[in-house]
């Protein structure tokens, strides 16, 4: 399988992280009948650490992320996390999404340490972001560092610029999901993914 190298590529950051404080403050100025008021006055530097923490995840080199947690072991079962809870924003309106990712592979000749799986996924999730876009490459991530027989992705979202704006449809949820290797061509693997995926065990 072709790998996209390009999803594991580190965006760097500039040498001199900007300000957006003064920039928030002139959009404060165009909004709201008076910027200067006690309660919006340290909001602009409120909404530059806020904004650069929702976008960190283009800092993070994903090779370091894992930092060599791949473990040769004799398992050829499924792996899987579940419920992996995320916070994106929309690259379109700059709001909020969230929800939770399922991630499950199947191991050909190592496995990955299971806090990883999550990070990758708040890698990913940092970003400005399209729900179809974050499962893919979650998806593509794991199995080109992992090289497993195949890999599957879930994830289930609920959209702010869908339910404060727009069609404003508040309990309206979105679901995508990315099948590689065996996830992709046997359905049996798929249909085990999803029975194990909706199945809720004693004190999970």
């Amino acid at each position: 399988m072709k790998s996209n190298k390009a999803i594991v590529k580190v965006i760097h950051p500039r040498q001199e992280e900007p300000n957006l404080a003064p920039l928030v403050k002139e959009m404060l100025a165009m909004l709201v009948e008076d910027s200067q008021r006690e309660g919006l006055e340290k909001t602009p530097e409120r909404v530059d650490k806020a904004l650069k923490f929702l976008t960190s995840g283009y800092k993070v080199d994903i090779r370091k992320l894992v930092n060599g947690a791949l473990y040769e072991v004799k398992y050829d079962e499924m792996v899987i996390v579940r419920d992996i809870e995320f916070f994106s924003m929309c690259e379109h309106h700059m709001l909020p999404f969230f929800g939770k990712i399922h991630v499950a592979y199947l191991p050909k000749a190592k496995v990955i340490g299971l806090s990883k799986i999550p990070r990758i996924v708040d890698a990913y999730a940092r970003r400005l972001q399209i729900q179809e876009r974050l499962t893919q490459e979650v998806a593509q991530t794991i199995q080109e560092i992992i090289d497993p027989v195949g890999v599957g992705v879930i994830c289930e979202a609920r959209h702010f610029c869908m339910m404060m704006r727009g069609v404003e449809k508040q309990h309206s949820g979105a679901m995508t999901s990315a099948m590689l290797g065996a996830f992709r061509d046997r359905k049996k693997t798929r249909d085990e993914f999803l029975s194990l995926v909706n199945h809720r065990g004693v004190g999970l």
